[in-house]
């Protein structure tokens, strides 16, 4: 079999398809079961225990700040031991070999290296747990979305996520650790909210009222703004990320308590650094970006030329890098885990061979001043005291070459350097998205537009021969904004990432221009196709629901999208229907509403309720049957805590042992049932029916016709299949990949 077969037959098992929608994903319960338990103990409640309630909310976002801050200072440690004994080795290496010839041992050294660390790191993800693959980000958006993607916030993930950046990032691949950071945040949030781990079996006996996705989901968000404020050291940056890429539900004293846990996690990143280098008082955060400010004639002098001259450039790279990576991902999947571990270790292996030819072919020499901030400047064929300008962008961590493009002063870099650079480093970033390994892409799209800004920063101040447009033409300025406009382009962020470069910059002069590039920047992307995490979701195959429905789907009703006929219950039901319904594969339902009386002709009943599967698996597994309270049997009446016990993870129903005298038992459900479950005529418009569904976070919704009957259900998968495409309103069909 050739290489083409090869690949031809691996193409044809992609299970990825923007055409599908999955019927393997789950929808999370955000809206609370007020059933009688429920009621009861909110009931029971005095003011002092809802205030005791909303202390405990503030000191689990404090323990989700530090936590993120910890962990986000040992990828940071981790990562520069690493990488600096990578280069250090590496240059030694290089030096050596340099008049006596040989280099190709150097070149053969730092692939070797490269691929060492991205081996080891990819083993983690391939075999241990695919879900920490990539940033993570998506899977967090569609998990805030109402969406359960599987394994995403476990501790499991955790440990492979964090481990596995490390050694991506020290592997010298196109990659960033911030994305991965933002989904650490979360799934520490996700664990420190339930004041236990599923995965250690180890319960500490706190926290039990949070034992629910909609408390859940609103830690969540805040471990997602501390990992971004960890990262940029950008707290209010994190809070609004949060709100605009990430959380679908929000509230006004949720966007506080996020604050103060983004606050939490700068101020402890910031404090073990501090440590770690060597200068315990100094506490304030450098941030990725540090510039000095601008004066006001320089500031409208910039303005006028970036709307004049800028856009057209900015926006088309940001274009074809997005186009770039979404075929990337959908065009090239590899599934058997050895396979994915081989194709990272080779693209570590190029990246190297093609950052070490770049090196050695470059003749851009620059003087090594007695305040150069280079790391690792290599000297190679320049002439003593001069180092190769092209490997202080190639032969550094991805964050210290960022830095380099935007605070290195005007000649730093010729145009041929730079236009190289962003050539090779845009092919290298796209072969490198989508691979197995936990990484982000942040960075990479930070470096590619710094890159190309700082070009045309260049060449503005090259063709221009005014004295005045010199002066302020610094190329450092352009690489921020173009930066920028790379970034946003592909993620399409404009509030919260201008807000996280002005947080980083430390100045408030930058806003103007970086949200002038931004918004360009979403308005020319969105024309053409939709943001990267957007393509990465949909391609997924994830029910993700938008903010509002198809304009053109008012004609829909909800007869046309409910699913029917639906399974109901009877309020007192027989145990052996209600196993026989869980037990059945075919159907596999989580809800079911409770009516008044089932006839054997199946016509429909009176809606009188509500009850979930995780319900009913919880009532079958403590015999909560009326035979049993009837005879005494039963030692104690289920409470709410019973079923918080067994979130999040439910057993299955095939773990449940019912016998043959017990299916012919009674189980009442109206305690436990949610009495008051939202409703909808069947003749409501689908907009009306999206917007009742998604701002209230629902799983199900029942439709019911003039008499209160139950004539179907809505649920996730019955709203997101419809959306609107190229030539109008169109319905996905459901498959289970």
């Amino acid at each position: 079999m050739t290489v083409y077969d090869i690949v031809k037959s691996r193409l044809k098992e992609i299970p990825h398809n923007e055409k599908l929608l999955s019927l393997k994903y789950e929808s999370l319960d955000y809206d609370n079961s007020e059933n009688q338990l429920f009621l009861e103990e909110e009931r029971r409640m005095s003011h002092m225990g809802f205030r005791c309630l909303e202390i405990r909310r503030w000191v689990i976002c404090g323990l989700i700040g530090f936590l993120t801050g910890l962990i986000a200072c040992l990828i940071d440690i981790a990562v520069e031991e690493l990488a600096g004994y990578k280069y250090s080795a590496v240059k030694q290496n290089i030096e050596k070999f340099t008049e006596f010839g040989g280099l190709s041992i150097s070149l053969i050294l730092w692939a070797a290296l490269n691929s060492a660390f991205v081996m080891v790191g990819a083993i983690a993800v391939a075999f241990f747990e695919p879900i920490a693959a990539g940033s993570g980000i998506p899977q967090i958006k569609c998990y805030l979305n109402g969406v359960k993607i599987p394994c995403v916030v476990r501790l499991k993930t955790l440990a492979i996520k964090v481990f596995g950046v490390i050694c991506s990032v020290a592997g010298g691949l196109a990659v960033g650790k911030e994305g991965p950071m933002i989904h650490s945040g979360a799934v520490v949030a996700a664990g420190v909210s339930q004041g236990r781990s599923t995965s250690l079996k180890k319960d500490f006996k706190i926290f039990e009222y949070f034992r629910r996705d909609t408390e859940k989901r609103d830690f969540v968000s805040a471990g997602a703004a501390a990992g971004v404020s960890a990262a940029f050291g950008a707290p209010v940056g994190g809070v609004l990320f949060s709100l605009e890429e990430g959380a679908s539900f929000w509230n006004q004293m949720l966007t506080w308590r996020i604050f103060f846990a983004s606050m939490i996690s700068t101020f402890t990143l910031n404090f073990f650094l501090s440590i770690y280098h060597g200068k315990p008082g100094e506490l304030s955060s450098p941030g990725l970006i540090n510039f000095g400010r601008f004066d006001s004639d320089h500031k409208r002098q910039l303005l006028k030329r970036l709307k004049k001259s800028m856009s057209f450039l900015h926006f088309m790279l940001q274009l074809s890098l997005s186009l770039s990576l979404s075929l990337s991902l959908s065009l090239w999947y590899i599934h058997r885990p050895c396979l994915q571990v081989m194709e990272a270790m080779l693209v570590a292996a190029v990246t190297a061979t093609v950052a070490f030819a770049m090196i050695y072919f470059s003749n851009d020499c620059q003087p090594l001043g007695q305040d150069s901030t280079e790391e690792y400047p290599l000297q190679l064929f320049c002439a003593d005291g001069e180092y190769n300008s092209m490997a202080t962008a190639f032969f550094n961590t991805p964050e210290r070459s960022v830095r380099s493009l935007f605070h290195n002063p005007p000649g730093s870099y010729n145009p041929l350097t730079l236009g190289v650079f962003t050539l090779v480093y845009f092919v290298l970033a796209v072969w490198t998205y989508g691979l197995t390994v936990s990484a982000g892409v942040f960075i990479p799209s930070l470096l590619i537009g710094a890159a190309w800004g700082r070009l045309f920063g260049i060449l503005l101040s090259t063709i221009t021969s005014s004295q005045s447009v010199s002066i302020w033409a610094d190329p450092g300025k352009y690489a921020l904004i173009g930066a920028a406009a790379q970034l946003g382009g592909i993620v399409r962020m404009t509030l919260s990432l201008t807000v996280i470069m002005v947080e980083a910059t430390g100045n408030v002069t930058y806003g103007f221009p970086i949200m002038l590039v931004l918004m360009t920047a979403k308005i020319v992307g969105d024309y053409f196709i939709e943001g990267l995490y957007d393509i990465h979701i949909k391609l997924q195959s994830v029910p993700f629901l938008h903010w509002d429905a198809p304009p053109t789907s008012h004609w829909l009703t909800a007869r046309e999208v409910m699913s029917s006929p639906v399974t109901c219950f009877n309020r007192v039901e027989r145990v052996g229907r209600i196993v026989d319904v869980l037990s059945n594969t075919s159907t596999n339902h989580n809800g079911f509403p409770v009516v008044a009386h089932t006839t054997e002709n199946e016509e429909p009943g009176k809606i009188c309720g509500l009850i979930l599967r995780s319900q009913l698996i919880v009532l079958l597994k403590h015999k909560v049957f009326v035979e049993r309270a009837s005879s005494r049997l039963s030692q104690r009446r289920l409470q709410l805590k019973d079923f918080r016990d067994a979130y999040p993870r439910f057993p299955p129903i095939q773990s449940i042992h019912v016998s043959q005298d017990e299916r012919e038992c009674m189980m009442d459900l109206n305690e436990f049932m949610n009495p008051t479950p939202y409703t909808v005529p069947q003749e409501t418009s689908l907009p009306r029916v999206f917007k009742l569904f998604r701002a209230l976070g629902l799983r199900h919704l029942v439709v019911v016709d003039d008499e209160n009957r139950v004539v179907g259900l809505v649920t996730r998968k019955d709203l997101a299949r419809y959306h609107l495409g190229k030539d109008g309103l169109e319905e996905l069909q459901l498959a289970q990949t």
